[in-house]
C-alpha cells in the first residue's frame, strides 16, 4: 500500500480523498493556491504546498505537480475530478516519474477522453449510441447536411472535455451555424480542443449513469445506477440512486453494456458510463467519465462501498474483493449540490464571506463540503460549496429527510441553491418521481420563493438603514 499520496485538487473532493487516506493509514500532501490558503483540506492534510502562479494555473501545471511529488517522496497522486483528472499527458508524466496515477491508464484516458472515439468503441461492442456524425464535423456546412438528413433538433457537442461546455441544442440551420461557431470557441478555451460533433437530440430523456469499478486483472463490476436528470443547461443539481424507473431486467442489461464497454477500453479504476434513456425505454451511450464523479456519494450510501478507497486499492494493484452478486442496493439516496449561485437571477455565481454556517445532521445525512463560518467563497472556481447526501429506506423517506435537512441548512453571506432545492423537494411531480431532463424547464414556479431572513440579518439591515437615513 502507498505511504504518501499527493492530492492534486482542491475543495471538497480534496477533503474527501484525505478522509479516505486517513482511514487507510496513508499520509497525504495537499496543494493549494493563495486563495485556498485557509481551506479545510489544507489544514487536514499531513503536508501542504503552495502552487502557482495565480488561483488556477498551479492546479493545471502537471510538470510542477509531478516534480513536487518526487521531491516530497509521494508514491502516488490522486487527481480527484476536474483539473488534470482526465489528462492523459499528466498520467504519462506520473508513469515516467515512477509515481502511481490513481486512475486509469494513459491509453484509456486518451481513448475515453475523446467522445468521438468512445462512440466508435461503443458501436464496435454493440452498445447503442445516439445517431451522430462519423467523427468531428469539419465545417458548418457538414453539420447542416447531417442535421437536415437526420432531422432537427440536434445537439452540438465538444469532442473533448465535459461539464456541458461547448454543448448546444439547436432546431434550425441558423441556430446550428451560431451554435457551432460559439461551441468551438468555448471548447477550445476550456479543453484546448475546438473539435465538435453532432448527435440527434433525444427529447425528454432520463440521464442514467452506471458506476463502475475495475481492477488491473480485468475484473469489472457495476455498483448500480444514478439518475441525474434534474439538471440545468446540462449541469447536474440533484442526483438520485437508484433510478425510480429502471426495472431489474433493464438495470442488468444496461449494467452489462457498461461493463462490456469498460472491458473493451481496457479500463481499470473507477469510472462512470453515461446513458440517455428515452420515454420508450431505449437507452443510448453518450460518454464515459474515467474518474471519480461529484455524485459518487449517492452510490456509496446505497451500497456501503467506499469508492475512493476502492480507487486507491485498485491503483496499488489489489484485486476487487467482492463480486457483482454481492452488490446490493439498499433504499434510496439523494444528493443536492449546494452551490454559491442565485437561481432567481439565472444562477449567477455568488462570492464573498460566509457569515453563518450550520450543516444539518441526523440519521442518514451526510455532508461533503469545504465551508465554515468566515470562509471566503472565491470567484475563480466551480460554484460547488457542499454536497448534501441523504439516505432513506424508501423514496418517500429519502425525500422527506432531504427536505428537513435543507430546512436545517444555514449558509449565509452568499446566495446559494438551498432555497431552490428546498422548493424542489416540496414539488408534487418530483415527489411522485415524475421528472426527466426537461423538469426544470417545465416548472418555472420553482424560482418563486422568499429566502428566510434571520433575526440578526434584520438587525444588520435596520442598522444600515438608520445609518443611511442619519447621513442624509
Amino acid at each position: 500500500m502507498f505511504r504518501k499520496i499527493l492530492v492534486a485538487n482542491r475543495g471538497e473532493i480534496a477533503m474527501r480523498i484525505i478522509r479516505a487516506c486517513r482511514e487507510l493509514g496513508i499520509a497525504t500532501a495537499a496543494i493549494y493556491a493563495e486563495s485556498d490558503a485557509t481551506g479545510i483540506y489544507v489544514k487536514k492534510a499531513n503536508e501542504a504546498y503552495l502552487v502557482g502562479p495565480g488561483p488556477v494555473k498551479g492546479y493545471l501545471d502537471a510538470q510542477q505537480i509531478v516534480r513536487l511529488a518526487k521531491r516530497i517522496h509521494a508514491d502516488a497522486i490522486h487527481p480527484g475530478y476536474g483539473f488534470l483528472a482526465e489528462n492523459a499527458q499528466f498520467a504519462t508524466l506520473c508513469e515516467e516519474a515512477g509515481i502511481t496515477f490513481i486512475g486509469p491508464s494513459p491509453h484509456s484516458l486518451e481513448l475515453l477522453g475523446d467522445k468521438v472515439k468512445a462512440r466508435e468503441l461503443a458501436k464496435q461492442v454493440g452498445v447503442p449510441v445516439v445517431p451522430g456524425t462519423d467523427g468531428p464535423a469539419s465545417s458548418v456546412e457538414e453539420g447542416i447536411t447531417f442535421a437536415q438528413r437526420i432531422g432537427y433538433p440536434v445537439m452540438v457537442k465538444a469532442s473533448a472535455g465535459g461539464g456541458g461546455r461547448g454543448l448546444r441544442v439547436v432546431r434550425s440551420d441558423d441556430e446550428l451555424k451560431e451554435a457551432m461557431e460559439a461551441g468551438a470557441r468555448e471548447a477550445l478555451a476550456a479543453f484546448g480542443n475546438g473539435e465538435l460533433f453532432l448527435e440527434k437530440y433525444v427529447e425528454r430523456p432520463h440521464h442514467i449513469e452506471f458506476q463502475l469499478l475495475a481492477d488491473k486483472n480485468g475484473y469489472v463490476i457495476h455498483l448500480g445506477e444514478r439518475d441525474c436528470s434534474i439538471q440545468r443547461r446540462h449541469q447536474k443539481l440533484i442526483e438520485i440512486a437508484p433510478s425510480l424507473i429502471l426495472t431489474p431486467r433493464l438495470r442488468a442489461e444496461m449494467g452489462e453494456a457498461a461493463i462490456s464497454l469498460a472491458r473493451a477500453a481496457q479500463f481499470y479504476n473507477a469510472g462512470t458510463i453515461e446513458f440517455l434513456l428515452d420515454p420508450d425505454g431505449r437507452y443510448y451511450f453518450i460518454e464515459m467519465n474515467p474518474r471519480i464523479q461529484v455524485e459518487h456519494t449517492v452510490t456509496e450510501q446505497i451500497t456501503a462501498v467506499d469508492i475512493v478507497q476502492s480507487q486507491i486499492w485498485i491503483a496499488a494493484g489489489r484485486p476487487l474483493v467482492f463480486g457483482q452478486h454481492e452488490v446490493n442496493l439498499q433504499g434510496y439516496a439523494i444528493q443536492c449540490r449546494i452551490n454559491a449561485e442565485d437561481p432567481q437571477n439565472g444562477f449567477r455565481p455568488s462570492s464573498g464571506k460566509v457569515t453563518a454556517y450550520l450543516s444539518p445532521g441526523g440519521v442518514g445525512v451526510r455532508i461533503d463540503g469545504l465551508v465554515y463560518k468566515d470562509y471566503t467563497v472565491p470567484p475563480y472556481y466551480d460554484a460547488l460549496l457542499a454536497k448534501l447526501t441523504v439516505h432513506g429506506r424508501t423514496w418517500d423517506e429519502a425525500v422527506r429527510r432531504t427536505h428537513r435537512s435543507l430546512e436545517e441548512f444555514v449558509l449565509r453571506g452568499v446566495k446559494t441553491t438551498i432555497p431552490f432545492l428546498t422548493k424542489i423537494m416540496e414539488e408534487p411531480d418530483f415527489r411522485a418521481g415524475r421528472f426527466d431532463t426537461s423538469y426544470l424547464e417545465g416548472h418555472s414556479d420553482l424560482y418563486t420563493y422568499e429566502e428566510m431572513v434571520e433575526p440578526e440579518d434584520l438587525v444588520v439591515a435596520l442598522s444600515a438603514a438608520i445609518a443611511a437615513y442619519e447621513g442624509l
